[in-house]
């Protein structure tokens, strides 16, 4: 038997002696590595468990079902026993290949298999996209990013702007890892996150990017709908204040300010 360790993309180490890497590949390659009906096993980044899958369809993303009853169980155990449309860093493993991606945790659509699970959900790879949009989903690509192991270089080299909305997705998607590595102040982030249900940014100007090369700090407006637990919807206009400590440094953000602001902590 195999057992394996994971560490944000770092290479994994089998008791066979056998060293693998984790690829983050496009999703023209990954179209054709995992065909339709093709079978491969999900390993869930967070919680080492793992489970088998059938791919039945979609051509912008991959459309899955769990394999049986007991991967069914599985995935739902992942996702804390309740179903769910939150994002998740996950390895596809297909024979000696292993692959970033991310996946939500919600049955919709139709489903062909007996396995307990009504419909099927979807497998993000990188450049895959949503049905209704041309464009990755940022909580997708982040959580590739993180399977990986290349969010931490993603986000040296992006712009205040994506910095402040990895962030906010971060809280949308109740990921611990990614919240700690924008702020700048130490936090204990799973009570904080477990707070949040849903967010949106509805409204954040945009510099041009030529305009802020030389910035060490610098506060983005911002306009926010939350929707707290035990609370319901709140807003937020205010700005969100970010430093770095020379130009060649990743952005962070003041979060002890922002969660007092919004009161979060």
């Amino acid at each position: 038997m195999i057992i394996l360790f994971l560490l944000f993309g770092h290479e994994i180490q089998a008791a066979t002696n056998i060293s693998y890497k984790i690829e983050m590949l496009p999703w023209e390659e990954v179209n054709n590595v995992l065909p339709k009906y093709s079978k491969f096993t999900v390993l869930d980044i967070e919680t080492g468990k793992r489970f088998k899958v059938q791919r039945r369809a979609g051509s912008h993303h991959a459309d899955v079902q769990p394999l049986t009853t007991k991967d069914t169980s599985i995935m739902k155990k992942i996702y804390g026993g309740k179903w769910s449309w939150k994002r998740r860093a996950i390895v596809v493993i297909n024979k000696d290949q292993w692959i970033a991606g991310s996946m939500h945790g919600m049955p919709h659509g139709g489903g062909a298999l007996k396995n307990n699970f009504p419909g099927h959900f979807c497998i993000h790879f990188y450049g895959s996209t949503t049905h209704r949009t041309n464009a990755m989903d940022l909580s997708h690509k982040l959580m590739i990013f993180k399977a990986s192991g290349k969010l931490e270089e993603y986000l040296s080299m992006a712009s205040p702007y994506e910095t402040v909305e990895a962030y906010i997705a971060a809280f949308k998607q109740q990921d611990a890892y990614i919240s700690s590595l924008i702020s700048v102040q130490k936090q204990n982030w799973k009570p904080i996150l477990k707070k949040v249900e849903n967010v949106r940014i509805t409204r954040m100007p945009i510099l041009p990017a030529e305009d802020l090369t030389q910035e060490i700090s610098i506060e983005v407006p911002i306009e926010i709908d939350w929707f707290i637990k035990d609370r319901g919807r709140q807003s937020y206009s205010g700005k969100i204040h970010l430093i770095r400590y020379s130009t060649m440094d990743a952005w962070k953000i003041d979060s002890d300010l922002f969660l007092k602001e919004n009161d979060l902590k």
